[in-house]
């Protein structure tokens, strides 16, 4: 099973990572201003992940990755993939674990790991 983890960036809106079963980020979704519109969108789309679609692209540095669309709106950018079937891979750990994967807040605490 994989994980969504939510975080706290820099400019300290929010956003989430969909992690594997191995602990690598699959993606990374937009940002947000609030936590509750993050973990709503977590529950959203593990809710409604039938109406995701994944659109495969390639960057100019010949890496691959995919953009990920819920409800036809722009929702998270994968991680780069070297070759075009690990690019399916993760889509299809997407597709088979996310709905069951539990969420993991750390955006509350940055010293996760103190003395």
């Amino acid at each position: 099973m994989g994980a969504f983890v939510i975080s706290k960036r820099f400019d300290d809106q929010y956003k989430f990572v969909f992690t594997s079963k191995k602990g690598k980020v699959i993606f990374t979704s937009m940002k947000y201003e609030l936590k509750f519109e993050c973990e709503e969108a977590i529950e959203y789309f593990k809710a409604n992940i039938g109406l995701s679609t994944f659109e495969k692209q390639r960057s100019a540095g010949g890496k691959y990755f995919f953009k990920l669309f819920l409800d036809g709106a722009p929702f998270a950018l994968s991680r780069k993939y070297t070759t075009e079937l690990r690019v399916q891979k993760g889509i299809d750990e997407i597709v088979k674990y996310a709905s069951g994967s539990e969420v993991l807040d750390f955006s509350d605490n940055d010293l996760i790991f103190l003395d």
